[in-house]
């Protein structure tokens, strides 16, 4: 019977570091400290998910932040410049990185439940591997372990690109794209699943896309929270996901979900 064998988990935002703010720091304090321009944390984090020298050039395009760098400059930005800030860009998050290594809530406690139903546990980030030298061990430490990393700097490209996935499922020896999930927290992790033609899932609670910390989200009133997730959730199905939940506790009855679709679609 076809069924779920495989869960590709997102890192920063999905499984670890809630809200996803260590690259969201440094990529303000680059656009300030290396070029004078300051940047709303919306643009910052538009773009993440992708390798972090993808995300600089994303924010140079917005045509706002385009607009000051040529004001300022009175030129156009070029690559020269997206390879000096991404080397301010390393050494801000490299200050850092370690400080961001802790577990969502229930992550850990979740994927031990389905691990303990036979599906393996794969991760495609967009973090450079180096960067992972230091969150992977962090979390280890701090209890959550992966059964396969795929970073993008050894590949064609990273998300949306499929390539991270694939090579999760060469990794895990999973033969088909319906067996695998893609679990994240940005619109370059959703569009990265669709793209691979797996099933795609976006986790609303400790996103980027909601842009809050744990204590900022519990100090909402119901009806604030409900507002906020119901926007994250807009953007997430339109984006393309398959499903949105709330929280990653709800991932097991997901799965559960999925793998009755496929039962009904055999013959």
């Amino acid at each position: 019977m076809c069924e779920i064998k495989c869960v590709i988990m997102d890192w920063a935002g999905t499984a670890v570091d809630y809200g996803c703010f260590a690259p969201l720091n440094a990529f303000i304090k680059v656009f300030k400290e290396e070029r004078g321009i300051d940047i709303t944390t919306g643009q910052a984090r538009a773009p993440m998910g992708l390798l972090k020298i993808d995300h600089i050039r994303a924010i140079l395009q917005m045509p706002e932040v385009n607009a000051s760098f040529e004001n300022r400059y009175g030129r156009a930005w070029n690559e020269q410049d997206v390879q000096k800030m991404y080397l301010r860009f390393e050494k801000h998050l490299f200050d850092s990185l370690t400080d961001f290594t802790g577990p969502i809530p229930y992550v850990i406690d979740t994927l031990q439940q389905l691990r303990n139903n036979g599906i393996k546990i794969g991760s495609t980030t967009g973090y450079t591997q180096a960067m992972m030298d230091v969150v992977q061990p962090g979390a280890a430490a701090k209890g959550y372990t992966v059964d396969k990393l795929v970073t993008p700097d050894h590949l064609p490209a990273g998300r949306p690109a499929p390539y991270m996935i694939y090579q999760n499922m060469i990794g895990l020896a999973i033969p088909s794209v319906e067996q695998v999930v893609k679990v994240g927290d940005t619109i370059a992790d959703i569009k990265e699943g669709v793209n691979a033609k797996v099933w795609s899932i976006g986790v609303i609670l400790g996103s980027n896309e909601m842009g809050l910390t744990e204590a900022e989200t519990n100090a909402l009133s119901p009806e604030q929270l409900q507002i906020r997730m119901e926007e994250v959730r807009t953007r997430m199905y339109n984006a393309g996901a398959a499903y949105v939940l709330d929280s990653i506790r709800e991932l097991p009855a997901c799965i559960e979900q999925i793998n009755q679709q496929l039962k009904n679609k055999q013959p």
